[in-house]
């Protein structure tokens, strides 16, 4: 059952264009404009040690998602080709 699901997950993954990834990419990460991103307020206060609210975490990881799935989708076509 898990297998099928995973499988069934990276087929989507897949079917999604390069340019659409990258566009959901950089507009979560950049999200909100002003005044700071929160991906940028997130990652100063990772440095600083002081990310440690869960929602905060989970505001790092919703924003980083996109970036993950680009990641992965890479990963698996360079993997295909080989």
């Amino acid at each position: 059952m898990r297998t099928l699901l995973v499988g069934h997950m990276m087929k989507w993954l897949d079917e999604i264009p390069y340019f659409v990834l990258i566009g959901i990419a950089v507009l979560m990460a950049m999200l909100p404009f002003q005044p700071e991103p929160h991906l940028t307020e997130k990652l100063k206060m990772l440095a600083d040690g002081t990310l440690t609210k869960p929602l905060h975490i989970f505001d790092l990881f919703w924003h980083l998602l996109p970036t993950m799935l680009l990641v992965v989708k890479f990963a698996r076509s360079r993997k295909q080709k080989s």
